[in-house]
């Protein structure tokens, strides 16, 4: 009976990074946020660090997935940025957000940039009333910036990222 309750609380989960590997992910993403923090402030587009966090969770913490690779992340958060933007357009409504979101999610799959962040951009996007080409550029540069932390990364812990990049 024990040992059926050991196996049943067992984790099937893969096992704990190291410590440096922990301590190297949490640092890379902690100042690559940051950097993005003051480019929001910058720009007027602070909105955009929720997708841009989960994204780098992505890249420093499963740096091997295809949703991490440069052209998905680029790829994925500017598709999504232009698809909400160009939904913006006809309307600043939560339903359109949404409608955005689903609609990124088609176009990422149809350019093979799948990133599943990048459709939190696409809701930010046709919710902005203001500013759309600016938030495309700063969608495109913050992914650039998330890529460029993911290469120090790796260099650092001398891994290999990125998989591919394109």
């Amino acid at each position: 009976m024990a040992s059926d309750v050991k196996q049943i609380l067992a984790s099937k989960a893969p096992a704990r990074p190291t410590m440096t590997i922990l301590l190297v992910a949490t640092l890379t993403s902690t100042v690559a946020l940051v950097t993005l923090v003051g480019l929001g402030i910058l720009t007027g587009h602070l909105l955009l660090i929720p997708p841009m966090a989960a994204s780098m969770a992505l890249v420093a913490g499963a740096p091997s997935l295809p949703l991490s690779q440069p052209r998905n992340v680029i790829g994925g958060q500017v598709i999504s940025a232009i698809v909400g933007v160009t939904v913006g357009l006809a309307s600043h409504s939560l339903w359109a957000a949404a409608i955005a979101g689903g609609l990124a999610l088609g176009a990422m799959l149809l350019t093979r940039t799948s990133h599943s962040p990048a459709a939190a951009t696409a809701v930010i996007g046709a919710m902005a009333v203001d500013g759309q080409l600016s938030f495309v550029a700063c969608a495109g540069f913050a992914a650039i910036v998330l890529v460029l932390f993911g290469l120090s990364r790796s260099a650092f812990r001398r891994t290999t990222y990125p998989l591919y990049w394109w």
